[in-house]
């Protein structure tokens, strides 16, 4: 019985790792993908270059603190 509340506990910790892992991934994917959308645009229409650079940059904080928002709680659960 001991055993198997051992085992699940370090699953739980197995699990939260990769849900940290899975939440960097996803925020990396995702700011590239901004990154590739603004320039896109700016190379379009390049009057119009340092707006969607601004965006961009707001944008891509937005996504960040998400990411660190779930890197936190995951980690939490790792300790907890």
């Amino acid at each position: 019985m001991l055993l198997q509340a051992a085992a699940g506990a370090a699953m739980g910790k197995f699990g939260a790792a990769i849900a940290a892992a899975a939440a960097a991934f996803a925020a990396a994917f995702g700011i590239s993908k901004i990154g590739k959308s603004a320039l896109e645009a700016g190379s379009r229409q390049p009057e119009q270059a340092g707006n969607y650079r601004m965006t961009a940059i707001i944008v891509a904080a937005l996504v960040e603190g998400a990411c660190l928002f779930a890197i936190v709680v995951a980690l939490l659960a790792i300790v907890l």
